[in-house]
């Protein structure tokens, strides 16, 4: 008995799309969260323009990359790999700089637009996985 948790292509292109979009919307709930609501219009306009550059002119590299790399998977390839360990080691990077900007307390309105940005980036750049997956179940292959 393996420990492994193998799954098909098709869970890996779900998976990769569904974390970027489910992290995205975490930080965007967590970042309105620091905007206060006379500022909200203007610093949320601010971060979905950033956001949107971001998207088109870094993370979309990044969602082809993996969508590339996860179309070259066979069936039974562990759930882990949806990422590359750069990529993971990245995560856990980020995560870790957001846990000690909580505990130093530097949240605040700028704080919060940066996690707004970010978020909203992530959902954008997610579509790029969410139409290879749909590519797939459909049959009309991953990669366009």
């Amino acid at each position: 008995m393996s420990l492994k948790p193998a799954v098909s292509r098709s869970v890996h292109l779900f998976a990769a799309p569904f974390l970027w979009t489910a992290v995205g919307f975490m930080l965007i709930y967590r970042g309105c969260g620091w905007i206060p609501v006379h500022s909200r219009f203007y610093l949320l306009t601010l971060a979905m323009l950033v956001g949107t550059l971001k998207s088109v002119l870094i993370l979309d590299k990044t969602a082809r990359k993996s969508i590339q790399r996860i179309a070259a998977f066979q069936d039974g390839t562990c759930l882990g790999a949806v990422y590359s360990w750069k990529s993971w080691l990245l995560v856990f990077g980020m995560m870790l700089t957001g846990v000690v900007v909580r505990r130093i307390g530097a949240v605040g309105s700028w704080t919060g637009t940066l996690y707004c940005a970010v978020g909203w980036a992530l959902c954008c750049s997610s579509r790029l996985g969410w139409q290879a997956w749909v590519r797939s179940i459909r049959g009309n292959g991953i990669v366009k």
